[in-house]
């Protein structure tokens, strides 16, 4: 191996995240309702394992051969029950990377050609849906705290082999969690960060 194999191999890959993650295409459904914009929301279904009854936007993790717009666009499909091309894609938001090894890829997409009222969703995923006028998010801040991210080591950590061992002065962080109440419901953690990030993105919630 030499300096021109090592500069050959760094100038033909594209970075990514170091380390094992999950990657999740999500969509910010708008679509038009009595000449307003909307965002669409989901209350996930109950029978879920992770998440029932929660509030959140579509998505699902990537398959093998997608990219996360298509994965988005996909699980959108499925669960909203949408005919294929009513989703105009307008655009991608700001990438999450969570403590808990996931990449969460938002994008925005618009919802065309189909009745609000119509829309069900998949009964095995989606209990309702429901919407909120993106005027009310323009006009709200929502309400953020923080919880803090601490590392704990495995029992079978080989502190032997770190400065100061079990002692050892491990960095913290912290993870931001948000609030937005509309009309009883509650819409929060990385849903309401990507309804926030969506005001920012667009400068029109400073």
């Amino acid at each position: 191996m030499d300096i021109e194999y090592i500069k050959r191999m760094l100038e033909s890959r594209e970075p990514r995240p170091e380390g094992n993650y999950r990657t999740f295409g999500v969509m910010v459904p708008l679509i038009e309702i009595d000449n307003q914009v909307h965002l669409l929301f989901e209350v996930r279904s109950d029978t879920l394992k992770r998440q029932p009854g929660e509030i959140s936007f579509p998505g699902g993790s990537m398959e093998e051969g997608e990219t996360p717009e298509e994965t988005a666009v996909r699980e959108t499909l499925e669960e909203l029950l949408l005919p294929s091309g009513s989703i105009h894609l307008m655009g991608a938001l700001d990438y999450i990377v969570t403590p808990f090894n996931y990449i969460i890829y938002p994008f925005v997409g618009l919802i065309q050609g189909v009745d609000y009222h119509k829309i069900r969703g998949n009964p095995a995923e989606v209990e309702r849906v429901f919407s909120v006028p993106l005027s009310f998010f323009l006009d709200t801040k929502p309400l953020c705290h923080h919880v803090r991210v601490n590392i704990v080591p495995e029992k079978e950590f080989p502190f032997e082999l770190i400065p100061n061992g079990s002692r050892y002065n491990w960095k913290t962080g912290g993870y931001p969690v948000c609030f937005y109440l509309y009309n009883g419901y509650i819409i929060w953690g990385i849903t309401a960060r990507i309804v926030a990030n969506l005001t920012d993105v667009t400068g029109t919630n400073s």
